[in-house]
This record gives structure tokens, sequence and C-alpha cells, in this order.
């Protein structure tokens, strides 16, 4: 463990000799937008089996695989994703939200997986073995899923479905890269976790990976894990309620609270891009609630940062960058090459370096963390306000409105009508009050007339009548717009089982009206 104050002298350094991931003069290679593709597996079967499974055999799986089981029910907000992904900074292997940098970490994807059996530096390293194999059968060498299924819908040994069944949701939701089938590779890592081994340092290389092949390219699928990808979000964003003393709980589960908290999904991809484009250091949960600060692994051997080896090949990532999210003094980190870290596992010399990677992780380096205010030194704003970056959403200085004003819930027609329809209704029930009230009045009046007005030789019930006549006419118009109210509802109910789209029309939510903009493409955001 090394202490803060050497670190930081020697990042500082480090980065004053060897400059930036970035220098003066780059040229930018990133596309304005990136359009990427959402597909995901289908796990409803997944589920099914996981719902017939008793307590027993939950709990067999929560003690070997820790708590993957709830990334089933982690939903996917398309829209919500791709507004993230503009925002992914490859040179830097992380995302910068107008004047922030987050990434997720080892620590925070370690603690969202919650796995008893994890040792924290013992990480995948592929064997040449696994890749002589794979370079033979070509690397789509994969088996279909329903195999797999079978198999534990009928084999009889509780452990073994339990192993199958979570080899099936590493391929399926953490590394979904060939749909509804099984890659081999992916069972080399998962053989390895009996060992102790943590998937971590695999699953953050392909989330990376993928993220920087979709921003280069401009377009793509995403193949990494999205599910946790958007728990770590979540975590940081529209801060959740702090948990407390509950996290030193041994039953205490991050995913299963995340799940359990009820998010928007009514913001565009647009209106998305624009919210996360002008977030401020005030807008940010920069420590995630869930997790204990405790050490901080900021470098690997010879490395300046962490160095990740995945299923296909490896990236790297920064860890110094990011230390408000440990709840530590943000200094000027050491950046310097992680623009050129990356390589797949088919150049002539990729052995060489997964090896050196390898080694690395055999001396690993942490630090002590370090609170104090202001929680960035004024080195480090200098050197942000400076740093080269590639083509990503630029804070727009025009747009300060906090994050609480872009997230106010714009009323929906729907609403609007409701609204309406309510003021008309409670107008009208107390114009037709007064009404019946000035026609008791007028029936007192009449019954206290000494003598008949020899000059009005009306009855009483014609000077009356004209009131009821009045009455009348206001509870006919009431009426006709209840009805038109009502058939406007009925239709959009009609509309909305069309669309299969569950949604309470009773409650009036504002999704009524934006079933057309999200046909047309268009996202929502929590």
């Amino acid at each position: 463990m090394e202490d803060n104050a050497a670190v930081r002298v020697w990042s500082e350094r480090t980065q004053q000799e060897k400059g930036d991931s970035l220098t003066e003069g780059y040229e930018l290679e990133l596309w304005d937008f990136t359009r990427i593709s959402m597909t995901q597996n289908d796990l409803q079967e997944l589920r099914d089996i996981w719902n017939s499974w008793n307590g027993e055999v939950k709990q067999l799986f929560y003690c070997n695989y820790g708590d993957l089981p709830y990334l089933l029910d982690v939903k996917v907000d398309k829209y919500l994703f791709r507004a993230l992904a503009q925002f992914w900074n490859p040179a830097y292997s992380c995302f910068t939200f107008g004047g922030v940098d987050l990434v997720p970490t080892v620590e925070e994807y370690m603690a969202l997986l919650n796995c008893p059996k994890i040792q924290a530096d013992r990480a995948y390293s592929r064997p040449q073995w696994v890749a002589a194999r794979i370079k033979q059968k070509g690397d789509s060498k994969c088996i279909p899923w329903r195999n797999l299924r079978d198999f534990i819908l009928a084999h009889p040994d509780s452990k073994k479905r339990v192993d199958v069944f979570a080899l099936s949701l590493y391929c399926l939701i953490v590394f979904p890269k060939a749909l509804g089938h099984i890659y081999e590779a992916i069972s080399d890592l998962f053989d390895q976790l009996d060992k102790g081994t943590t998937p971590v340092p695999a699953i953050l290389a392909e989330t990376f990976r993928s993220l920087n092949t979709c921003r280069r390219a401009g377009e793509g699928r995403f193949i990494g894990c999205a599910q946790l990808l958007l728990a770590w979000f979540h975590s940081h964003f529209w801060k959740v309620e702090k948990v407390s003393y509950r996290v030193f709980s041994k039953d205490y589960s991050p995913l299963r609270e995340l799940v359990a908290t009820s998010r928007r999904d009514d913001i565009s991809e647009e209106r998305g891009i624009t919210i996360l484009q002008n977030l401020q250091t005030e807008d940010v949960e920069w420590r995630a609630p869930w997790l204990i600060p405790d050490e901080i692994l900021y470098r690997c051997g010879d490395f300046d940062w962490v160095p990740l080896a995945g299923i296909w090949g490896a990236v790297g990532y920064a860890p110094l960058m990011v230390l408000r999210q440990y709840r530590s003094r943000q200094f000027i980190p050491v950046t310097q090459g992680l623009a050129q870290c990356e390589f797949p596992y088919k150049d002539n010399n990729y052995k060489k370096r997964v090896r050196e990677i390898s080694d690395a992780w055999n001396q690993t380096r942490r630090m002590k963390g370090f609170t104090a205010g202001p929680m960035t030194t004024p080195e480090y704003e200098w050197w942000w306000g400076r740093r080269v970056n590639d083509n990503i959403p630029r804070q727009n200085q025009g747009n300060t409105q906090p994050i609480e004003e872009h997230l106010r819930v714009i009323p929906s027609e729907l609403e609007i009508i409701k609204q309406d329809f309510e003021k008309r209704n409670s107008e009208l029930g107390k114009k037709i009050e007064q009404l019946e009230e000035d026609k008791m009045k007028l029936g007192r009046v009449n019954d206290n007339i000494p003598r008949q007005n020899q000059g009005n030789t009306q009855p009483i019930e014609e000077h009356l009548r004209v009131i009821p006549s009045e009455l009348e006419i206001i509870k006919q118009d009431f009426e006709k717009r209840n009805s038109e109210l009502g058939k406007k509802i009925e239709q959009l109910e009609e509309d909305k089982m069309k669309l299969g789209l569950d949604v309470d029309i009773h409650k009036l939510e504002a999704e009524k009206f934006r079933i057309t903009i999200k046909e047309q493409g268009r996202g929502r955001f929590r």
C-alpha cells in the first residue's frame, strides 16, 4: 500500500516528462455521432429457469457466482445507452461528460458482481493453447444456447445445472458477441473462475474495446455487458438513496438495490445528450453509494496504468483519472500510452504482449485514498482545461441549467387534456352549485311575496324556468365534453394495446403521446 502523497508526486512528474495520451497537433479521428446497435439476446428462457429454482439452488448459485442473476432484470434502455456512448473517449479510456471524467473501475465492478470467490489480483490471462486452438478452428467456434438450455432443464445434479446456467449468463449477457450462441473462448475464462480468477478485467476490457470500435467506426453493435455498464451509470447519476450501514451486511446486494429502484425512461436520446453534455461536478454522485472506499488499484508492473486482458483483445485504463470515484482528491494522472495500448489477439506479437500483461498483474500496486476539500488540486484544474481530447460533444456554455431543470417532467398532450378536463369539471361544478343556490334563494323569495304583482301576471314557475334551462344547458355541455374526452382516452387505450405498451392509462403517464416519437427513433432516458 503506497502513500497518496508519494503517488501524486510520481504521477505529476511522470506526466510532465511523458506528456498525455494525446498531444498538441493531434488530428481528430472520431465521428460526430456514433450509431450503436443495442441488439440483445432474448433472456426470457433464462428468467424462467431462474424463477423455477427453489431458494436452496439459488443460494448455491450466489455462493459460487455472486449476483449475476440480477442482470436478468436490469432494463437496457437503448436510448440512454446511445446517448451515453457519444461521450466515450477512446484516447483516455473513459467517459468525458461536459467537465467530468468517469469510468467503471475494477473495484466498482467487483462490488456489483458481489462474488465471494473472486480474488482481486487474480486476473484472467488467455493461455497459449486457447489461442492456438481458436486459430486452428476459427474465432467463431461456438455452440447453440439451446444445447445448454436442454442440459440445465434435464440434468439431475444441482451443482452442474448451476454451473451451466452461470456459463449461459456469461455468454448471453456479459460477453454477448454471438446472439443465441456460446463462444468456446468464453468457456476458458469460465473454467478459471473456480480457481478464484476475477472476470472483472476481462469484462471491462471487452466493454471498453467495443465502445472504442463503435466510436472509431461511427457505428456498430455493442458486444460488451450493457446491463453492468448501465447499473454502474445509474449509481453515479440521478442520485440514489444512500444505503448507509446496509453495505456492511453480508446479504447486501448493490445490483438487487439498483434493480428495485424505479427510473425514468421518458427522455429522448437527443435530450440525454444535452444533459450529459452539460454535466457539472455537483451533478455527479462521485462515489457510488454501495462502494466502500478502501484502497485504489492504480497501476500494474511497469505499466503506468492498469492493463486489461479480455477474451478477444486487450486495452488499458487509468484509475488515477477518476480518483473522486474513490472519494479521494483528484490530482494530475498519468495517461501517456493509453491511446496506443489496445490490441486484438491476432497481431504477430500479441502473445508477447499478453505475457507482459499477465506478469504485470502479478505486481499490482495500490495506494491509499486521501479525502480533502476541494476534491481537485489547482494543478489538475489547469491540466484538464488544456488537455487534448478527440471528437467528443463539447459543453454548451450557453446552457447553464442545472440537471434538475433538464430532468423536469414536461407534461404530455394527454396529461394536458386531463388537467384541462379537471379544471373545466371543477368550474362547471361550481357554476352548477351557484345556480342551484340561486334557485333556492328565488324559491324563498316567492314564498315571502305578500301579494300578486298586478303588472306581472306570469306564474312564478315561468320566472324560474329560465334557471333550470341554463342549468340543463351547462349539464349537457359537461356531459358532451366528458363523452368526447372519454372517447379520446378510449382511442389512446386502443392505440396502446396495438403497440403492446404496458402503460397504465388511468395514471395518464407522460408516455401516451410520445408513442409516435418513439416509433420514429427518438429515445427515452432517465
